[in-house]
């Protein structure tokens, strides 16, 4: 995808948009820092097998400019389902990631009677200490410019262990000073917006069948605020995936598996 515009968003300019495949829809929510093609690219293929792909790019993501204003969940959550309107999707399935947890189940709790059934992977309600104390380094060590040092941390907090101990020190500093110069422009505003989100109030209100997939291994959004999300929500269940914060880069195969396996049934 391209690099964003330098001009600000204006409130309520369409976000930038990816569509893929044909079929029912499904709706993809992506985190922090990433991106549609960055998070689900790895994944994109499978998921557009069966499904019309819609996703959009945050303010200041792949091709979506920056915005001029704090971001807010309900913004967002506006935006994925004006894409689905602009695509002719009258009912979808949602996938939120990280962040895109948050945005989903907004959707979701608002629009109860076009949502068919919600994946969360890797995801959140609210924030614990631990994880804005994470998110407040990586959001000022973003704005300090240091990108590859922002590199190297988030690797260290994204990966689980095995995949990390899997490359030698010096693998991970080439990695960092070339993840660098592409962490998005929009990443502060989006990690603003991580430690302020709070839906825990919207989960009692979601009637779709639900999946919370649990990254057990993650150190970025811990597995104990991944399954507090599922007991909050009504007959949800959850699938635990033996990875970090990334499973699109830890085992891709398997996470398509599990969101592929869980619409299916539905």
């Amino acid at each position: 995808m391209t690099t964003a515009p330098l001009t600000p968003l204006a409130p309520h300019t369409p976000y930038a948009r990816t569509v893929r495949g044909s079929g029912p829809g499904l709706l993809l929510a992506h985190g922090a820092g990433g991106g549609i093609e960055a998070n689900y690219g790895p994944i994109m293929d499978g998921l557009a097998a069966r499904h019309t792909v819609v996703g959009v790019d945050y303010p200041g993501a792949g091709a979506t400019p920056t915005a001029r204003t704090p971001l807010e969940l309900d913004e967002l959550a506006d935006q994925l389902v004006a894409a689905a309107d602009a695509e002719g999707l009258d009912t979808f399935a949602l996938s939120g990631y990280s962040l895109g947890g948050p945005v989903a189940v907004r959707v979701a709790a608002r629009h109860p009677e076009r949502v068919t059934s919600l994946v969360l992977s890797a995801t959140f309600a609210r924030v614990d200490t631990r994880t804005e104390l994470a998110a407040s380094i990586w959001q000022q060590l973003f704005a300090s410019g240091e990108h590859t040092l922002l590199a190297q941390y988030m690797t260290l907090l994204a990966f689980g262990t095995p995949a990390l101990n899997s490359f030698t020190p010096a693998q991970l500093r080439t990695a960092a000073e070339q993840t660098a110069p592409s962490i998005p422009p929009g990443t502060g505003d989006q990690v603003d917006l991580v430690r302020r989100a709070d839906v825990r109030a919207d989960l009692a209100a979601i009637t779709a069948p639900t999946l919370v997939v649990v990254t057990t291994a993650d150190s970025l959004i811990p597995a104990a605020l991944q399954h507090e999300v599922a007991a909050a929500i009504p007959g949800a269940v959850t699938a635990e995936l033996p990875t970090g914060h990334l499973p699109f880069l830890e085992q891709p195969g398997e996470w398509l598996d599990l969101i592929t396996g869980f619409l299916g049934r539905r």
